[in-house]
């Protein structure tokens, strides 16, 4: 290997002091990313970790077989508009997943009848969306779509390069003409179709609700990522001319939602502070009056209540009201919607003490005795789907699924019937797309992953073990057999915003195992995997029982004979990232490798880059002195010590990428790659372990993408990744077997 030498990194000697804390911060000149000297140091960076992923054994194996794992490709559930399905579908050699419309023509054959990767009377099958077609690069990706409710229109969102920032499009979908746009600044904007006036007849009297933000010149200087509004918009006529529905006056980080029931009548409008799990809910008649649709007369449903609730308008003339408001598992209550408020709420599902309610869907075909409801719950973040009447809610049944895995959204059809699609997907199974028939209760495979791969066989085991304050606490381990004999483990967690780690199809993960390794999932507090109090218990002040929870985590797997301390990797990214930073400095001593991908460190200054003041209801705010308190306790890159061991680190960072600015990653890799050389003869010596006197035996070091961002990559971009961090985590855990070509 050429000649090991950490990039030269100017030390700032800048301390602030902020409510009565000495803050410092010697990198700050590396939040600017377009100085010469950040563009150096960046330069050098890049060919130091080319430099050694080059020589990282295994690395074109791995890329290959992750490569082969991916060739599963991809497919999504239906959205019916009639006879007409809309669904995705990647094949083995595609980059991104392509849109399809197509038509089932009457008493024709699901496409579950057709052998696997193949599909059978699928009518006329047509590609709508094909993210490679417009852009050859792999660099545009199709954020989201919705067709109208007649399925003569499409809605879609592409954005470039990662940044995320999607611009809105409609197309014909008979013809694939684009029939209005570009709409500019609509990044995770819903789409709520009202009914065509005039149907058959293209986009004429077509209208939709939907949210962009405010023009950057509208609003004050750094601001632009947020102040977003809800506006009605009518096909064919210039977005500037969108009339304004809801957000004047409102917080500048609020996220609106906004749907509109199949009939047309009942508008939906939500609220919420940032990423806070609370939101304020209104509903509004637009059967009340002509021209009520541009000036809906909304009441409120929820406002200034700390919960989440959600309505759904059914077609029995009920109000299906979602809420976790004094059931942090979730319950469904019914409503009038004449009487819209929780005082005339009555429960129709009731909480659960061991699952958390996650989606529901209504059968009422007239092929039906009595209307059915599916209710899917998530236990310990594994699914299980229930069948209940729809009047009382009493339960008849179940939907057997295969196995210990997770399923999407369950799909209906928007008229009704007897039919409902959901995804099923386990730490084996590519997604498999399932129909459920209420007249029989049976489950048949609709559509399977177009690729045909050889799976390995590996043993999946859901687990519990007890965190530092007593908290049980679950954990999902892939291996190949029994723990007794440690091996190579990598630990994955993340541990925030309510999210759930549920199993899935991961090409990386049975690479790993396959090999000889062990992969663990902590189901960390801060998640949503129980529930709401949960979530709770890992934000705000309650943050280190999450990395408590990690480390214990970590700790069960030494203490059970999977791995020990020289060969436990960690990664995460994003707010698990976060978790990854707190690991490696918190207890460095458990881990000899982490993965830190997209991550935030510098959490006294988090809120002024990226999407940041959208997340302070999860972490606190540095402008509160107590809140300061909570960040300045866990801040990796304020708890950097010089002379500590620390982990061979390998951060992860997208240029594109607008939610998590990477100045994170690139502050926390200056200040580790000082911390492990400053106590040694100088930049570039070697540290104790090492072969090479002129390398350290843990390396920090920064892989960089350009025109990539936090969000959805193209399949070859995503290869390339998996296989640099897989074999960085393999070289210091010593898994070598990982990538090379006798494979078990």
């Amino acid at each position: 290997m050429a000649e090991f030498k950490y990039p030269d990194a100017r030390r700032l000697d800048l301390a602030e002091e902020i409510f009565g804390h000495t803050v410092r911060d010697p990198y700050r000149w590396l939040e600017e990313l377009d100085s010469a000297e950040t563009r150096d140091w960046l330069a050098a960076e890049d060919s130091l970790f080319a430099s050694f992923a080059a020589s990282l054994p295994g690395r074109d194996g791995v890329a290959e077989r992750v490569f082969e794992l991916m060739r599963s490709g991809t497919v999504g559930a239906p959205a019916w508009r009639g006879d007409r399905r809309f669904f995705m579908r990647r094949t083995a050699d595609q980059d991104h997943a392509v849109l399809f419309t197509a038509t089932t023509p009457p008493g024709a054959a699901p496409p579950g009848a057709a052998p696997p990767g193949a599909v059978a009377s699928a009518g006329h099958e047509r590609v709508l969306i094909d993210p490679i077609a417009i852009d050859a690069s792999g660099n545009t990706t199709l954020d989201s779509w919705q067709p109208d409710k007649e399925g003569e229109l499409l809605a879609y969102q592409l954005s470039e390069g990662g940044d995320e920032e999607s611009v809105l499009r409609v197309m014909d979908v008979a013809t694939g003409e684009i029939v209005d746009g570009p709409i500019r600044r609509c990044r995770y904007s819903p789409i709520a179709w009202l009914p065509g006036t005039s149907p058959g007849r293209g986009p004429a009297g077509k209208a939709f609700y939907y949210v962009r933000r405010l023009a950057p010149e509208a609003v004050p200087a750094g601001e632009q990522q947020y102040h977003r509004r809800v506006y009605l918009h009518r096909v064919g006529t210039p977005a500037d001319e969108d009339v304004l529905i809801f957000g004047e006056g409102m917080d500048k980080t609020n996220y609106y939602g906004v749907s509109v029931s199949r009939d047309g009548r009942w508008l939906t409008v939500s609220a919420a502070l940032g990423t806070a799990p609370r939101n304020d809910l209104w509903l509004a008649d637009l059967a009340v009056s002509s021209g009520a649709e541009d000036k809906p007369e909304l009441r409120v449903v929820q406002q200034g209540v700390d919960a989440r609730t959600a309505v759904h308008a059914g077609r029995d003339g009920r109000l299906y009201v979602y809420t976790d408001a004094g059931a942090p598992r979730g319950r469904l209550a019914v409503t009038d919607p004449a009487q819209p408020t929780a005082d005339h709420w009555r429960d129709l599902i009731g909480e659960r003490a061991d699952a958390v309610l996650d989606d529901f869907a209504i059968l009422d075909g007239p092929e039906l005795d009595r209307p059915q409801l599916l209710v899917a719950w998530k236990r310990h973040a594994i699914s299980e789907i229930t069948v209940h009447d729809l009047a009382s809610g009493e339960q008849t049944g179940t939907v057997p699924l295969s196995g210990l895995g997770a399923i999407g959204n369950i799909a209906e059809r928007p008229e009704g019937g007897h039919e409902a699609w959901f995804g099923y997907t386990d730490n084996t199974t590519p997604v498999v797309i399932q129909r459920y028939d209420a007249r029989s209760g049976e489950v048949t495979t609709w559509e399977r992953a177009p690729g045909t791969v050889q799976v390995p066989s590996v043993r999946t085991e859901l687990v519990t073990y007890k965190s530092k304050d007593g908290t049980s606490v679950r954990m999902l381990i892939v291996s190949g057999g029994e723990p007794g004999s440690p091996r190579p483990a990598i630990l994955y967690g993340y541990g925030g915003f309510g999210l759930s780690l549920t199993p899935t199809y991961a090409a990386s993960i049975l690479a790993w195992v396959e090999a000889g390794g062990v992969y663990a999932i902590a189901s960390l507090r801060g998640g949503g995997e129980e529930g709401e109090q949960w979530h709770r218990a890992g934000m705000r002040e309650h943050k280190q029982d999450v990395f408590d929870d990690f480390h214990a985590a970590a700790e069960t797997l030494i203490a059970d004979g999977w791995t020990t301390p020289g060969q436990l990797a960690v990664s995460g990214g994003s707010n698990g990232g976060l978790l990854v930073g707190a690991a490696i400095t918190q207890r460095p001593d458990l881990y000899s490798a982490a993965i830190c991908s997209a991550p935030l460190l510098d959490m006294v200054r988090y809120e002024k880059f990226g999407l940041g003041q959208t997340w302070n209801d999860e972490y606190g705010t540095a402008a509160n002195p107590e809140e300061l308190g909570w960040l300045l306790s866990y801040s990796p890159y304020h708890h950097v010590r010089e002379g500590t061991a620390y982990p061979a680190v390998l951060f992860t960072t997208f240029d594109s990428d607008t939610r998590v600015d990477p100045m994170h990653a690139r502050k926390m890799c200056a200040a580790l790659q000082h911390a492990s050389t400053a106590s040694a003869a100088g930049p570039g010596a070697g540290l104790p372990g090492s072969d090479d006197p002129g390398r350290p035996a843990k390396p920090v070091l920064l892989r960089r993408e350009s025109s990539a961002g936090h969000g959805a990559r193209a399949v070859s971009r995503s290869v390339n990744l998996l296989a640099d961090t897989l074999a960085f985590a393999a070289f210091h855990t010593g898994h070598t077997t990982l990538g090379r070509p006798a494979k078990t």
